[in-house]
């Protein structure tokens, strides 16, 4: 697949998981257009491989334009960037995995940045807002 390819691929899959999920995560791309199958991706959520890279079916440097890419579909969109942490699942330590062969931070932090929809921003912040007037609510009724 050729950059272009790969550009066009890339943001249609941003435009469908926005449209659909409201948050688009890098993982969820490189799934969906299938550089990464769901079962490698739970082994590294395991922590049975040591770093995402490791399992993902194209090169570091195509891994590079999907990441460019995902930034600047989430640019042209006003999507709002949000940090995740990603630990390890399961038993034992909870580690912060590594995505990264090189493991350089701001690559790092590039891969568990999510964008999120404006929409999407709007409905948590009515939520909060609705949160915090049930929760004067009860207060004034129940005052201790």
């Amino acid at each position: 697949m050729n950059d272009i390819e790969l550009r066009k691929k890339v943001h249609s899959t941003m435009y469908m998981l926005i449209k659909n999920k409201g948050v688009v995560s890098p993982v969820d791309v490189l799934m969906e257009i299938g550089v990464l199958s769901k079962e490698k991706y739970e082994d590294w959520r395991f922590g049975r491989v040591s770093y995402l890279e490791r399992v993902c079916q194209i090169n570091l440097s195509k891994l590079s334009t999907i990441n460019h890419e995902i930034r600047v579909f989430a640019q042209k969109n006003n999507l709002k960037p949000s940090w995740t942490d990603y630990r390890k699942w399961g038993k034992g330590t909870n580690t912060r995995l590594r995505f990264s062969k090189s493991g350089n931070e701001q690559i790092e932090r590039l891969y568990a940045t999510h964008y999120v929809s404006g929409r999407k921003v709007d409905e948590a912040k009515e939520r909060r807002a609705a949160k915090k007037n049930t929760d004067k609510d009860t207060e004034t009724e129940n005052p201790v």
